[in-house]
């Protein structure tokens, strides 16, 4: 049995006599085995190259000493000539203490590298920004994690940057790191975790109301998980129009409301005490009885398939809308969910239908905010994205099983940056406005080119291809594991 370079269909390499539960279990495997041997074969993900020429040996004097101390002392004058005179307006720090790594936990400072780097693959592919993964460790004296270690290091190296992506923080430390660090910071700082997810989220479910027939002010909204994704969903949902007294999220501990005295007494829980006191009037006592009727579950807890039962998807209302977003494993397998009546089914995973994912909202939107230099990105930056992508995802055309738009969809990000930039500059915090067209036309530009030079390293051969039984190798472990 073969499977195809392209990776396309998965599905198609698996056994015939495989269940659809053993089929989503082995593809997972066979993901997971496969990314290990690939990061393995290349060393990672990324590189440095440099992004002018040499026609001569005093092009060696031009880019470096004596001819480059113009350029310092130009800098020195007007701090404000570092983003065009150096790589700092395209460049963005992918930071992280690795507290949180996807549905791992704590995975140490250098167990993030992986995902910061893959984040900085996408925004260069997708977004034609460079940026670069600093893992940190944000311990102090006494071995607990520090925010403020994080927020310091942050303030530190901000000269260096365009813009700030914050990664893979736990709650409630993120919290306090992002608004600490939106505030004390003169270029954007972003949580794409909680930001980036959030604005996805929105945009996902936007569309997903529009072929259900719903209205974000009328449904019954439940969020599985109170961590720094789905309590920002949740803000930016309510800012969109949702009805607190429609909303409940639920945490380890049962259903947030006003009754919680056990978050409103920890002051680094501020946020979700903030939607304690808004959401869940009816005080839910479990997430079994405040489905029942539901329209919309957003999970963003602990990895499945089991975590949400398919009786909770069952009593839901018509037309039910589940997004099961968990990495790497979701709260309820598609299939599942669509055997018990779920009318739109969503996931945080490009190999099953309706990629609810950042990655199709962060490589646009940091271009964006880059463009105009942005000081910071407000929620109605994040909003207006949402929208920008639903709107694109609509245009061209949404079903049950396509919601959203796709990371193979180049012009969404060109879009996403231009709406996001005229909103930056209509909210004031914008320190080159460009107009719409100015900020489409070059983040198309810069896509375009970071795409080719990809492209071209692969013809050339500086980019190998993995060997065919790299491939083979993953798929036959991951049918093994699962025969057991």
């Amino acid at each position: 049995m073969k499977i195809d370079m392209s990776l396309k269909d998965l599905g198609a390499a698996f056994p015939a006599d495989f269940s659809a539960d053993e089929r989503a279990k082995a593809q997972t495997l066979l993901l997971k085995r496969l990314s290990e041997k690939a990061h393995i074969f290349y060393g990672g993900k990324m590189q440095t190259l440099p992004k002018c020429g040499l026609w001569g040996f005093n092009w060696f004097n031009v880019w470096y000493t004596p001819g480059v101390s113009k350029v310092s002392t130009n800098i020195r004058d007007d701090n404000e000539t570092s983003f065009s005179l150096s790589n700092r307006g395209n460049l963005v720090a992918v930071v992280s203490d690795s507290t949180r790594v996807l549905g791992d936990g704590d995975c140490t400072p250098p167990g993030g590298l992986g995902v910061m780097e893959g984040k900085a693959f996408l925004m260069k592919y997708l977004g034609g920004v460079d940026a670069t993964a600093l893992c940190i460790d944000s311990r102090g004296p006494d071995g607990k994690h520090d925010p403020q270690r994080i927020i310091d290091f942050v303030k530190m190296v901000q000269p260096s940057f365009g813009a700030i992506n914050l990664e893979d923080i736990s709650q409630p430390n993120c919290f306090k790191v992002l608004d600490d660090l939106r505030e004390a910071c003169d270029i954007p700082v972003w949580h794409d975790d909680a930001q980036g997810t959030a604005t996805v989220t929105l945009a996902g479910l936007v569309n997903a109301l529009k072929l259900a027939g719903k209205k974000i002010g009328d449904v019954r909204i439940v969020l599985l998980g109170a961590g720094a994704s789905n309590t920002t969903i949740a803000r930016l949902i309510l800012a969109d129009g949702g009805d607190p007294a429609k909303m409940t999220l639920f945490d380890s501990k049962g259903s947030l409301h006003a009754g919680r005295q056990d978050i409103e007494k920890d002051s680094r829980n501020y946020r979700k005490w903030e939607l304690c006191q808004k959401t869940n009037p009816s005080r839910y006592a479990d997430e079994a009885a405040a489905l029942k009727g539901a329209d919309v579950l957003i999970a963003l807890s602990t990895p499945g398939p089991d975590t949400v039962k398919r009786e909770w998807v069952r009593s839901m209302a018509p037309k039910s809308i589940v997004f099961a977003c968990a990495n790497p494993v979701p709260e309820i397998w598609p299939h599942a969910a669509k055997e018990e009546g779920a009318f739109i089914v969503a996931t945080g995973r490009g190999d099953f239908p309706n990629q609810v994912n950042n990655s199709i909202c962060f490589p646009g939107l940091l271009k964006g905010a880059l463009l105009v230099r942005a000081r910071k990105i407000t929620d109605g930056m994040a909003i207006r994205c949402a929208h920008s992508i639903a709107d694109f995802a609509e245009k061209r055309g949404i079903n049950p099983d396509d919601i959203i738009a796709k990371m193979d969809e180049t012009e969404v990000f060109a879009i996403e940056a231009a709406d996001v930039a005229v909103q930056a500059v209509k909210e004031g915090v914008a320190r080159t406005p460009l107009s719409w067209d100015e900020v489409h036309a070059r983040a198309l530009a810069d896509i375009k080119e970071a795409r080719s030079a990809t492209e071209d390293l692969m013809k050339l051969g500086h980019i190998k291809s993995p060997p065919e039984s790299m491939l083979q190798e993953a798929l036959d472990w991951a049918i093994a594991q699962v025969r057991g």
